[in-house]
């Protein structure tokens, strides 16, 4: 009776760890994520069968997109997988806005299911591929200046103090100006690397950047804008200075 318990739970043992990797294999993501630097060097490289496929819609696309990428937004391909290249063994690279943009993803899902051989998602993005100063395609809208939603200090005090969960303060000065003075509960996300650090922001979240002056915010403005956060806003660091409001060293 004993053996016969023994094997029982062994045998439930069994059953519950291979259900437990055939969840894991279901959960992995059929396709290779390449990194801004693998992505880059296949380009260089003029890599024989490479297609960069943009995910995004065709108005990001015009103002400003990866060099040799071409355009395919999602909504097209889930009605026409015909739009991708004849050849099923090309590379098929798919890029959108960011980590936290679903669209590359689906729309290698839908390659994968019209039997691409070849698929990989550049899972970072337009955002940090900018980010890097890596080469790119400006349309003529890509530098007209944007008019940010300001918030006042005291708004954002009120907030952090009664409701901290509906918002995150990001302070986008270096690592330097961070340490000796910075709003209480701020993160620091450096303007220079704002996109590639942004998977650490909830869209459910508002987002409130700010920096001494306005410079550098607005730059992360613009990022966030690009990443598609639906709720942001610009503050200056100096203002709140200039409330007396309290300031963590």
């Amino acid at each position: 009776m004993k053996l016969l318990r023994f094997g029982c739970a062994v045998l439930l043992t069994l059953c519950l760890l291979f259900s437990i990797a055939g969840a894991a294999d279901k959960d992995k993501a059929p396709f290779k994520v390449l990194s801004s630097e693998e992505l880059l060097a296949l380009i260089d490289q003029n890599t024989p069968g490479l297609v960069v496929v943009d995910s995004r819609s065709a108005e990001e696309y015009k103002e400003a997109h990866i060099k040799s990428a071409q355009s395919i937004p999602l909504s097209k391909l889930e009605k026409d997988a015909a739009l991708l290249p004849a050849k099923k063994d090309a590379l098929l690279v798919f890029y959108c806005n960011g980590i936290k943009c679903g669209k590359s993803g689906k729309s290698a899902k839908i390659a994968l299911d019209n039997g691409y051989r070849n698929v990989s998602v550049y899972a970072d993005g337009m955002p940090v591929w900018e980010e890097k100063g890596y080469s790119i395609y400006a349309g003529a809208d890509y530098d007209k200046t944007v008019k940010t939603s300001m918030i006042k200090p005291a708004v954002v005090k009120a907030l952090l103090d009664n409701a901290p969960a509906t918002l995150t303060v990001v302070d986008v000065r270096d690592s330097k100006e961070f340490a000796e003075g910075h709003v209480p509960g701020a993160i620091n996300l450096p303007v220079e690397t704002f996109a590639a650090g942004s998977g650490v922001l909830e869209k459910n979240r508002q987002i409130v950047v700010y920096c001494n002056s306005g410079g550098r915010s607005y730059n992360a403005y613009r990022k966030l804008q690009k990443l598609a956060y639906p709720n942001i806003a610009q503050m200056l660091f100096a203002d709140w200075q200039a409330e007396n409001l309290p300031v963590v060293k």
